[in-house]
Order: C-alpha cells, then structure tokens, then sequence
C-alpha cells in the first residue's frame, strides 16, 4: 500500500514537472517592468520608493534625521530679519520658505541664472557651503542701497553680466548673512565661516562631487515690494563633524 502511494506521489511530481516544462514562458507586462525598475506610472504621489531606484537613492538622508537644524534655521530666520533691517535701513521680513534634501548636482543645474553665488568655508568643519542670490534680490538690494524709492519695484536689465558695485553690494550682504549663520549655530557649534569666493557660473561653485547628498534652505527676503531669494546649500559632508 505504501508503495503504490509513494509511485503515485511521484508520478504526480513527474507530470507537474512536465507540465511546467512544457508551459510557455511568462513575459512581464509593463506594469510589472516599471515597478521592477521602480517607476509608479499614473500617481501624483509616490510614498516610497522601491527597486532600482530606491538603491540609487539611498544614499540621500532626510534632513528629519538631523532634527537641531529646525532650531537653528529658526534662529537664523531671527536673526537674519534683524541684521538686513539694520544693513538696508529698510523693513525687512526673512521668512523660511522650504528646507530639503537634494544632489549637489541636481541643484547646481537647476539654478535659475542670472544669479550670484557665494562659496563660504567652515573653518572648525573643514568644508565648504554655497549661498544662491537670486537676481530678484539682487537688485532689491542695490536698489534700497542706493537710494531707491520706497514702494516701487526693482528694474532688471537681463542680458548683461552684473557691475563690480553689484558685487561688492551683494557681498557686503552675504558677510552680514554669513555672521548670523555664526550666531545661530553657536548653541551647537561654534564655527567660523569666511567668504571664500563669489562666482556667477554654477560650473565654478562645484563645492561637493555632483552626487553628495547636500541640505538645501530656502530663504524668501521681503521689502515692501521688492525683494527675492536666497538660497543656503549645505552638504552633508559639511554637517558631519556636527551631527
């Protein structure tokens, strides 16, 4: 009895074994490739990543993980507001637009021009970080600087690069934004900060390799009816001695 049960068994295993050698292949549909390779085709929103793309990026981290900075961007914010009144004479609001995790390279790219940017070094840190001026402050600020009127909007002049006293007004403003950086980290730790340099072209501000994860701060500077953007990059490597 037990033999022919065990023949049986094994017929039923043979015949299985013919039968799926004998199936045709199965071809994966397109649903079934895009999620492989991780795209999500016809949703908005996407909660989490998954197949190739989750592992190429893995290696960007949250700013959530790096929960001090909420404070200290909050400070900043302060600060900020209260410095730039007293650098312009003028009544000035920072407010924090957006705070994110980015590719160094990504940003880089998606820089609107024209723009200036200014590469600071963190001298306790070892390391570098970026300020974006957006052209829309840019003359806000000459503009208010020199004497502008109140209540009336800065004129752009797009096609030309911007004037040495354009510069030298734009970095008087970032020395001013650079010291309240200073002061509001130092709760947490102490650094000096010194303008290294300031570029218009994105190609020669390359402080981090195009795929170091880097946090990006958005900073919206109003007054009255002028003002503009200001942009803070901070790469990762940078923030390590701190974390």
């Amino acid at each position: 009895m037990a033999a022919s049960d065990s023949l049986e068994e094994q017929d039923t295993l043979a015949a299985a074994a013919d039968a799926a050698a004998n199936a045709p292949e199965r071809v994966l549909n397109q649903d079934e490739i895009d999620s492989l390779l991780g795209f999500e085709v016809g949703e908005e929103v996407v909660p989490e990543r998954n197949g190739i793309d989750a592992i190429v990026n893995s290696a960007l981290v949250s700013y959530e993980r790096l929960p001090m900075l909420e404070i200290v961007f909050d400070r900043l914010v302060r600060l900020m507001t209260v410095s730039l009144r007293n650098f312009t004479s003028d009544n000035v609001e920072v407010s924090l637009d957006n705070v994110s995790s980015i590719r160094f390279g990504d940003y880089l790219n998606s820089i609107p021009l024209p723009a200036i940017l200014a590469v600071f070094r963190a001298k306790q840190w070892d390391n570098y970080g970026m300020f974006t001026v957006d052209s829309n402050l840019i003359y806000s600020i000459v503009d208010v600087l020199l004497g502008g009127r109140r209540g009336t909007a800065a004129m752009r002049i797009e096609g030309r690069p911007y004037t040495t006293i354009e510069l030298n007004l734009v970095q008087r403003m970032i020395e001013v934004v650079l010291q309240d950086v200073q002061a509001a980290f130092e709760p947490l730790s102490p650094v000096t900060l010194d303008l290294d340099r300031m570029e218009t072209n994105p190609r020669f501000a390359a402080i981090a390799r195009p795929a170091n994860a880097a946090i990006l701060v958005k900073l919206r500077v109003d007054m009255e009816d002028r003002g503009g953007r200001i942009e803070m990059m901070l790469p990762y490597a940078t923030l390590e001695p701190i974390r």
